[in-house]
């Protein structure tokens, strides 16, 4: 049976493993910009003038998820120990 401590620590590798993924995609699009956009838009069929604003978009929703299902749940747990 689990405790709140495994729970705890669940939600604090769950936090850095999305975090790090969240590093990675903003270094990912900043580095390799130009090359990404080709691709995306060769196979979306998106112009490329739109697809920053969907990547900001969507790392903006990541971030926003990380903190609600990731963040919040451990520091409560953190502050019920």
């Amino acid at each position: 049976m689990t405790n709140i401590n495994d729970i705890t620590v669940f939600f604090g590798w769950c936090s850095v493993i999305n975090m790090g993924f969240l590093v990675f995609a903003v270094l990912f699009l900043t580095l390799f910009n130009d090359f990404i956009i080709n691709v995306h838009s060769k196979i979306l069929g998106i112009s490329s003038s739109e697809l920053p604003s969907l990547y900001f978009k969507y790392l903006a929703n990541y971030k926003i998820g990380i903190l609600i299902f990731n963040l919040v749940p451990y520091i409560a747990l953190k502050l019920m120990v």
